[in-house]
């Protein structure tokens, strides 16, 4: 190794080891996330939420499929059992959904609420739809409503310290049981 490199690889190691007072948990994997493509107001490949549906449904990590939304596994889930409720049509806004959509898209929430009662015993949920991407959408083009079930206690140092969740249980574990306890 020359000098020059073995002195860029120690100001690396030194980097990487400052003593701030901190360990640090490197997650690169969220790269795929923060950096991926996100979708335009047009459908299409590059949305998540039209491409999942011409997916087989383990492949498409979805729980169910009604006539005019479906619930899917979400692939960056805050918790386990972290669903969204979808509307087929590409859509960006609740505004605008038909009535026929909008009813389904409250019965598929009410369904997914139940589903993960009797398959995981959650303690609470938090529901929410971000509406653009000022607000916090990560997919802003399709509208999506988050289901993420809640347990006492789940909220420990990992995620307030480290901002890292630690998930005890694999989406396609989680997606079996939410299929066996959709009513």
């Amino acid at each position: 190794m020359t000098e020059q490199a073995g002195d860029a690889v120690e100001s690396a190691h030194d980097f990487a080891h400052v003593d701030d007072g901190f360990e640090r948990l490197w997650t690169p994997h969220r790269m795929a996330y923060i950096l991926g493509d996100r979708p335009t107001e047009e459908a299409g490949t590059g949305c998540p939420f039209c491409a999942a549906p011409a997916k087989s449904d383990a492949d498409g990590l979805i729980v169910h499929r009604g006539e005019h939304c479906y619930v899917v596994m979400n692939l960056f889930p805050y918790n386990p059992g972290h669903v969204l409720v979808c509307p087929y049509r590409h859509v960006s806004l609740y505004i605008d959904l038909t009535d026929e959509e909008t009813q389904e898209f409250t019965a598929l929430t009410k369904q997914a609420i139940t589903a993960l009662q009797t398959a995981s015993g959650p303690h609470g949920f938090n529901l929410g739809m971000n509406q653009g991407a000022v607000a916090g959408a990560g997919v802003a083009a399709h509208l999506h409503q988050h289901i993420v079930p809640r347990w006492s206690g789940d909220s420990n140092f990992l995620p307030i310290v480290g901002q890292t969740k630690a998930l005890p249980v694999l989406l396609e574990e989680t997606r079996r049981r939410l299929v066996a306890s959709w009513g």
